[in-house]
This record gives structure tokens, C-alpha cells and sequence, in this order.
């Protein structure tokens, strides 16, 4: 009988294997998580309770900028003035708009725009979903309204498709915003050749020029890193650097009204700054060059021109040096990446 009973337990053995050799593979679904790869040497960017990344959201915010449908007559999209070449920038002093109307300043780099916490030229907006609305609304840029681009959008199956996925709604003006915000929150820019020498540990990663040159920046005697400062390049702040004595655009005083704003307008990153030509927020500066032989001079005299511009002298190696750090700042990862392309 213990004879029998062995065969019949290593039968019911066989079967129960057979039977869960023949079940198809479990595949576990597959998660919308999505983990921010942040470079080294950069804090965590802060991201709003509602507006947690996932795939989806970060999928939809991606199509949509780069769809012109999000301008009234479907010609311009974000993607028409921050181009992923560019470090996400514009080539032209003020982009165009639809009907080619010219804009009014210079289109800045989103690269790292999550860490940024005053938006625009005189950081009158504190978000990257308020700051969306902006170019829909101006006139000389999309000249739309969110509730039109809404409407426009319902009426696509592949976004109300997406919308549903990321934000459990049609795609209305919050899913707009926090979408097109998720996306751009990924535009993490940190693996140039200065940041593997100064985070990663690659001492061999700058030459000697480059080398002399980020000492030249960090100097006294050209005060560049008073303001572009920290891992972003910039120190978030506001002020007048001498580019003219009259100007046209009046700048933050447009926010506070206070006449020390007056031609005052936001210290903007250096990063990728080889890329992002020509400079200035009206980019009346078309080289690096340029820009640097504009701060030799001290800048030109306005009341409220900052105390830290004053004149200096460089010599040939000198100029050089420095040349050759600022474009230590280029990521070519950033702007080759896949994620980020159309």
C-alpha cells in the first residue's frame, strides 16, 4: 500500500506540473512610475503635490509641446521657440509668433527650468503650469485661449485618450498645464565636462585652459560667479547690467511698479551658453564674445546699473581661458537626448 500510494502522489505531482508548465507566463503590468534621473551635484527639484511625474503625464505634456494646436491658427508650438539643439532656446533675437509677429524678447533655455522659482524675464510667475498659459495668451506669440485649446484638444480621440490615462480627465486647462509642466520638469541638463570635473569626481575633464578659465570666472577681479552662481549658474535674482542707458523694454517694473525695477530683468543660467546665442533679454548680443567685451567696459551708465559691474582687462590667453570654461558648460548629452526630441 506505501508502494501505491507513492505512485499516485507522484502523478498528482506530474499533472499539477504539467498544468502550471502549460499557463501562460504572468506578466506583471507595467508601471507608470516614473523616476527623475537627477544629475550629480543637484538637489531634488520640487514637484507639486498635484502634479506628481508619471510616463503618461510626462508623455502627454511631451506631444503637446511640439503640437502647433495649441496656437490659434495651428502654426507654433513651444517646441517652434525651445528648440532640444539649442538647449531648448531660439536662434533668433525674439522668435516668431503666428502670422510671423515678432516677439519682444529673447526666448530663454529651459534647461533645468524645474529648479527655477520666478518665471519670466521680471519673475512675475511663480510656476511652470501657470507659466504655460503665457504664450497661449500673447498676442504676438500663440494669441489662443486655454478654453479654445481645450475645446480643440476634446475633439482629438489620441488626447482624450492620453488625458484620461494621466489625469483620470479630458483633456481641460489643468490637464494642459500639468502636463506640458511634468515634461518640462525632465529637462535636466548636468553631464557637461564642468560637471564631471566639479561633481564627478573626473579631474581630467577640463583642460588646462578651461581650468584657468573657471578661476577667471570665480575671481574677484570679474565677479561673473557673484551672479551666476551655484549648479544652476544663476543666483534667481534681478538686476541691470549696463546694456544700455535708454531702454525699451522697461522691464520688472512692469511687476512691482517700483522705479528701482526700472530696466531691471532676471540673471539668467549660463549653462549650455555656447548654444543659446545671440544673448541679452532683447538678444541684441550675437556672441559670447560680445557679451564678454560688454562687461570688459563696466556697462554702460543707468541708475539702477548693479555696483558689481566694473571695467577689467584681459589679456589674449586671458579671453581665451575664459572662452574655453563657458563652453566647458555645453551638455551634449542634454540635447541629443531621445526623451526630450519630437
Amino acid at each position: 500500500m506505501r508502494i501505491f500510494y507513492s505512485i499516485i502522489g507522484f502523478l498528482i505531482f506530474l499533472l499539477t506540473a504539467c498544468r502550471k508548465e502549460d499557463q501562460a507566463p504572468v506578466i506583471p503590468p507595467e508601471t507608470d512610475e516614473y523616476v527623475l534621473r537627477v544629475p550629480a551635484g543637484f538637489p531634488m527639484p520640487d514637484i507639486p503635490a498635484d502634479n506628481t511625474l508619471t510616463k503618461s503625464r510626462i508623455a502627454l505634456g511631451k506631444r503637446l509641446f511640439y503640437d502647433p494646436a495649441l496656437s490659434a491658427d495651428s502654426t507654433r508650438s513651444c517646441g517652434s521657440c525651445h528648440a532640444p539643439h539649442l538647449a531648448f532656446s531660439d536662434s533668433t533675437a525674439v522668435s516668431l509668433g503666428i502670422e510671423h509677429r515678432l516677439g519682444t524678447r529673447n526666448a530663454p533655455s529651459l534647461a533645468n527650468v524645474a529648479y527655477q522659482n520666478k518665471l519670466l524675464r521680471e519673475g512675475g510667475v511663480p510656476t511652470l503650469e501657470m507659466q504655460i498659459l503665457v504664450p497661449i495668451q500673447e498676442h504676438n506669440e500663440f494669441d489662443f485661449n486655454i478654453l479654445l485649446v481645450a475645446e480643440r484638444l476634446q475633439k482629438m480621440p489620441k488626447y482624450v485618450e492620453m488625458a484620461e490615462k494621466a489625469y483620470e480627465r479630458v483633456p481641460d486647462a489643468f490637464v494642459i498645464t500639468r502636463s506640458i509642466a511634468a515634461f518640462e520638469r525632465t529637462l535636466l541638463s548636468g553631464d557637461a565636462p564642468y560637471d564631471q570635473y566639479a561633481f564627478q569626481g573626473k579631474s581630467n575633464a577640463l583642460s588646462a585652459s578651461e581650468k584657468r578659465g573657471l578661476e577667471l570666472f570665480q575671481s574677484e577681479r570679474l565677479n561673473c560667479s557673484k551672479c551666476h552662481e551655484g549648479f544652476l549658474f544663476t543666483n534667481q535674482g534681478f538686476t541691470n547690467n549696463g546694456l544700455s542707458e535708454v531702454y525699451p523694454d522697461s522691464g520688472r517694473i512692469r511687476l512691482t511698479g517700483l522705479e528701482s525695477d526700472r530696466a531691471v530683468f532676471k540673471v539668467p543660467s549660463l549653462r549650455n551658453i555656447a548654444l543659446t546665442a545671440p544673448y541679452m533679454h532683447d538678444g541684441s548680443l550675437p556672441t559670447i564674445e560680445a557679451v564678454i567685451v560688454h562687461y570688459q567696459t563696466g556697462g554702460k551708465p543707468h541708475p539702477n546699473k548693479s555696483p558689481l559691474l566694473k571695467p577689467f582687462n584681459l589679456t589674449v590667453q586671458e579671453r581665451k581661458d575664459l572662452l574655453a570654461f563657458l563652453h566647458s558648460l555645453t551638455d551634449q548629452k542634454f540635447i541629443t537626448n531621445p526623451e526630450f526630441r519630437n
